[in-house]
């Protein structure tokens, strides 16, 4: 009697842990790069001879090896090596390389990481062309001692390498 009544005392318990820890907090974003903004990436892509894909959200992408692994989400850990850089002058901004990557949850990132990420699997690499309201907005980004690194409105392009989706 006493097993069957831990058994059922348990099952409840069990099974509300697991709903619990399948939600991460983070939804896809429904944001859109403006007209103006899409045009920009255009006329930048076309004079630079760029073949990149237009996402539904009005970033740009390139998948330069679509991988082979597991597929990344808004919920997802992913491991990544990138460089990031302005398109207006090619400037590099920040960049990682570390054998291991750098770790990120998807949904704390910019939202033209969310949306481009997905679009390849780990293993794979893709350059990302972000309009400003897909990327860090209308507001300057500091470092922690008040220097401009990324100004307002910036468009950026980022090559990245997606080492592991957890």
């Amino acid at each position: 009697m006493k097993k069957w009544f831990l058994v059922l005392l348990a099952f409840p318990l069990v099974f509300s842990s697991c709903s619990k820890s399948d939600k991460c907090g983070f939804t896809d974003s429904s944001a859109t790069a403006t007209a103006a903004e899409i045009t920009y990436l255009q006329n930048y892509l076309a004079a630079n001879s760029v073949v990149a894909t237009q996402h539904a959200c009005g970033m740009f992408y390139t998948i330069n090896d679509p991988g082979t692994g597991n597929t990344a989400t808004v919920c997802s850990n992913v491991a990544v090596n990138y460089t990031g850089s302005f398109i207006s002058n090619g400037f590099v901004f920040d960049s990682n390389n570390a054998l291991a990557g750098a770790s990120f949850v998807l949904g704390q990132l910019i939202i033209g990481w969310q949306k481009g990420i997905p679009l390849i699997k780990s293993g794979g690499t893709i350059t990302l062309y972000i309009p400003p309201s897909l990327g860090y907005g209308s507001v300057d980004r500091t470092d922690q001692y008040g220097a401009v690194v990324i100004p307002a409105n910036s468009y950026l392009k980022f090559s990245i390498h997606l080492l592991d989706v957890q």
